[in-house]
């Protein structure tokens, strides 16, 4: 699961408070990913942010891992509007990336194992027709030390099911979760009659419960608290200073939130399961996001 730049932003929110702590934690986190990413964050202009969560970093796993979320984001002061649009890690792409000119059909979680960051972001640059600016990403564990830092949070679990797979149960309504119960919630798709696009509604929740509870924190000890035990398992090119001028011009447009998910249909390519998606659903997403960032529509 990724850590969102409303997450982020929060760091500078503290910066006058506590600004060489946390700028020394968060220095740990950053790594760039080349020339074709904005280095600066300009007052006023919108950007975007592919946010990324590994499968590794808990349940035992140390691998690379694949990208089993993506959500493009983006931030329009302008407009005072955050979007967000989940892509599902089946969706069928030809991976394209610096190394890898085209690397053939794969799934787009494939494309951070394949060339890391910077191959992801230029397979999402390509299926959609967005320019990226900033990336984040972050592994499983992180997720379960984010939420256990800040005390757990509150979610609304849509339907009850058990999971086989991590043996937790979950019922209907109103539930306050713990990292593992939080990470177990945002996970499963097996029982979800929506499959993967259930789990991106769930991941989408916990990621904005995350948010607010730690954008409403007025304690700048437990935020230094919080990006000291993330700084190993987040990477991200956007620099402490970044943050600071995101929380000072992009406060608002962070409040008033668009979740979108970009659809596909089922299909299977030999022993593989892929959610193809259509030129017109490509088409929706593009003009939704290109809009945000104040852009000309242009198909994809």
């Amino acid at each position: 699961m990724a850590v969102i730049v409303l997450i982020l932003i929060g760091g500078g929110v503290f910066a006058a408070q506590t600004y060489g702590k946390l700028k020394h934690n968060f220095s740990k986190s950053y790594s760039g990913v080349g020339s074709t990413t904005q280095t600066t964050v300009k007052a006023g202009q919108p950007i975007s942010v592919l946010l990324m969560g590994t499968d590794t970093g808990a349940l035992g796993r140390k691998d690379k891992g694949r990208t089993d979320t993506m959500i493009v984001v983006t931030i329009n002061p302008k407009s005072n509007k955050t979007t967000m649009v989940s892509i599902p890690r089946d969706t069928m792409v030809n991976l394209r990336s610096g190394q890898n000119s085209n690397a053939g059909v794969e799934k787009i979680n494939a494309a951070y194992t394949v060339d890391g960051a910077g191959g992801a972001i230029k397979t999402v640059e390509n299926l959609i027709n967005v320019p990226i600016n900033y990336y984040a990403i972050m592994n499983m564990g992180g997720l379960e030390k984010i939420v256990d830092a800040i005390g757990g949070i509150d979610v609304t679990v849509p339907f009850s099911w058990s999971d086989s797979h991590t043996h937790m149960s979950f019922t209907k309504g109103k539930a306050h979760l713990n990292g593992k119960r939080a990470l177990g919630f945002a996970r499963m798709r097996y029982e979800d009659p929506q499959g993967d696009y259930g789990r991106q509604k769930r991941q989408q929740q916990v990621i904005t419960a995350i948010a607010k509870k730690v954008l409403a924190s007025k304690s700048p000890s437990e935020y230094e608290k919080l990006m000291s035990l993330v700084a190993d398992n987040l990477r991200t090119n956007l620099t402490f200073d970044d943050l600071v001028g995101l929380a000072a011009h992009d406060n608002e447009a962070i409040q008033n939130l668009k979740k979108s998910s970009l659809q596909g249909t089922g299909a299977y390519i030999g022993d593989e399961a892929f959610q193809v998606t259509s030129t017109k659903e490509l088409n929706r997403v593009s003009a939704l996001l290109r809009g945000q960032l104040g852009l000309k529509k242009s198909n994809t």
